[in-house]
């Protein structure tokens, strides 16, 4: 007996016809659920070069094995598409309550295709899947949505689109729970160009675990280690992730002003950062379903109250825009979960446009410290007015009409987040062999190169760097995949988590073999990516990150030196020169049979 036996949701937009069929147990065994699944899915959908905005792609929404069953933060989902963004495959994932609760309605995975001829909502419950008319609902933000839609974290959950999305501006997010975001990448914009206004899921069925003894006594030891860890239990229900801010700021790896710098002036991080935003601006502390942490933060200024923002909004619109308003921040991020914007890129693109003018090369009022510019701006942007228009869609789009492409602070056309890799140089590397782009949540550097997290390596060492890098974005992708909060990793090894997927699903599951799933999952995305038209060429840096050195502070001197790093990372890998996937690899994946033409 295992816990295979899932099932898949599909369902056409264009023609209302719905399918549920099993989900295949092969597939599941190699990618798990979420992110990795996800990536097979897509595989199959959708081939090489599909408009991302037309009909024949589809967005997929998928929970992993653990999900609604109670673990810790077991409350997880991922949406997997195209990006209208950068063009590679996109996944991106999201806490809160409604992942949960579609588990719980039955489901492993939905497919969605096609395109609906008006707006509309889908809801889906125990009793039945329905399409409703959403033309009333078009147009409107997303709290009023979220709300429309009756918004329950106990019975009734809603995932929807804003203005931003409907517009299909290409950096929209897909919001959950009124203001959680599968942020990055544009899967908004997909979902906008579908005319999928929203998904309502109730569900009452909790999913099997086959051994219920070592269940709990993994959920038992794993609250036991995140109790114990400072990071999990004192850290981050404190501050939140905003904790780092004076860290990064420290040692000279906070990009300000569009990366001109590696550190805001003295007193201007501290303005920013987690222990302002405590003292100052926090209601209280809120959690995800089924998550001991709580490391969300609710903020309130004279202008409103909501969740956030986080450790990457508070930089995207602060030391990235030369901005040290706190509550001009906060206003933004409540802005951009309205509008169904990413903040990470929102803010590296207004960056972006406050240099262009500054140069001379785009004639508008942003410059560097305008914090009163940044409410009109985003709202500009969801509704693509004035210059709105021009931003809409990222800073590689902008930089590139204005004549500077080298100012777009992105890898692949996605915005890096809030760290310089002049000043972590393991950093550097894993924003250039991201899939899905610039991320710092494909295996995150900051726990190894600054705060000793399982230990302290040399952040500007380059030698032996990139067997780090692959460790971090293999395990990254098997949390991914489960799927689970990356913070409960913080304070728990993998080991924990093979042995809770064993008693969820009766199938053995070793350390390593869960770390196998990850990199399987990777070199799929790779395939991908390749399969587009990807080359060795995309996986850089900007070129000032390259050849600027720092002018001043910790990290004075440096330049990111990435040409080494990834040398040593393909022939880790097991990838040729040019970065692909060698077919002994493949084969010991089990990929051999993922072709690209």
């Amino acid at each position: 007996m295992h816990g295979w036996a899932g099932k898949i949701l599909d369902v056409n937009l264009t023609t209302r016809a719905i399918q549920t069929r099993a989900l295949d147990e092969t597939s599941a065994r190699l990618f798990l659920g979420g992110r990795g699944l996800g990536a097979r899915l897509l595989w199959d959908e959708v081939g090489a070069g599909i408009d991302p905005l037309s009909p024949e792609n589809v967005l997929i929404f998928t929970t992993g094995p653990l999900t609604a069953t109670g673990y810790q933060t077991s409350n997880r989902f991922s949406v997997s598409t195209k990006s209208p963004l950068t063009g590679t495959i996109l996944d991106a994932n999201s806490g809160g309550y409604w992942g949960m609760q579609f588990k719980r309605a039955g489901y492993d995975a939905l497919i969605v295709r096609g395109r609906a001829e008006t707006p509309v909502y889908l809801e889906i419950k125990p009793s039945g899947i329905t399409f409703h008319d959403a033309q009333t609902l078009w147009g409107k933000r997303v709290r009023a949505t979220t709300h429309a839609l009756g918004q329950n974290n106990h019975k009734r959950n809603v995932l929807c689109i804003g203005p931003a999305g409907e517009n299909c501006s290409r950096i929209a997010a897909i919001m959950n729970d009124g203001e959680r975001a599968l942020a990055r990448g544009g899967a908004g914009a997909v979902m906008g160009s579908k005319n999928l206004k929203a998904i309502v899921v109730e569900g009452n069925t909790r999913p099997e675990i086959v051994n219920q003894e070592l269940f709990k006594f993994m959920l038992y030891e794993t609250r036991k280690l995140l109790r114990a860890s400072p990071l999990t239990s004192q850290a981050l229900p404190e501050f939140g992730t905003s904790v780092v801010m004076n860290i990064v700021n420290t040692i000279g790896a906070l990009p300000t002003r569009n990366f001109q710098q590696s550190q805001f002036e003295a007193g201007r991080a501290e303005a920013i950062a987690g222990e302002t935003l405590t003292e100052k601006y926090l209601v209280k502390n809120a959690a995800c379903w089924a998550c001991p942490i709580g490391c969300t933060r609710i903020s309130k200024t004279a202008r409103g109250e909501g969740e956030g923002p986080e450790y990457e909004t508070l930089w995207a619109f602060g030391a990235q825009c030369g901005i040290d308003d706190l509550p001009a921040i906060i206003e933004a991020n409540s802005i951009c979960n309205d509008l169904g914007l990413d903040t990470i890129s929102a803010g590296s693109t207004i960056g972006c446009a406050m240099e262009l003018t500054e140069r001379g090369l785009l004639d508008s009022d942003l410059r560097f410290g305008r914090a009163d510019l940044l409410a009109p701006t985003l709202e500009a942007m969801g509704a693509r007015r004035g210059i709105g228009a021009e931003l809409a869609d990222g800073s590689a789009r902008l930089a590139k009409q204005f004549g500077a492409p080298e100012l777009s602070m992105s890898v692949k056309g996605l915005e890096m987040p809030a760290y310089d890799p002049r000043g972590m140089q393991g950093q550097g590397l894993l924003y250039a062999t991201s899939n899905r782009g610039a991320c710092h949540m494909r295996g995150n550097m900051l726990g190894l190169e600054v705060l000793g997290l399982p230990k302290l390596i040399d952040r500007f060492q380059v030698q032996g760097k990139s067997s780090f890098v692959i460790l971090h974005q293999n395990s990254a992708a098997a949390i991914d995949s489960l799927v689970i909060c990356k913070f409960t990793n913080m304070g728990v090894a993998e080991e924990y988590f093979a042995r809770v997927l064993t008693a969820v699903t009766g199938i053995p599951y070793a350390t390593g073999e869960l770390i196998r799933v990850g990199e399987r999952v990777w070199n799929l995305e790779r395939l991908y990516n390749l399969r587009e038209g990807f080359t060795r060429a995309d996986d850089t840096l900007p070129p000032r990150l390259l050849n600027d050195a720092v002018t001043e502070g910790p990290s004075q001197g440096w330049v990111a030196k990435l040409e080494p790093m990834l040398q040593e990372y393909y022939r880790v890998r097991g990838w040729d020169a040019q970065g692909v996937p060698k077919p002994r690899k493949l084969k010991e994946l089990g990929l051999d049979s993922c072709v690209v033409q």
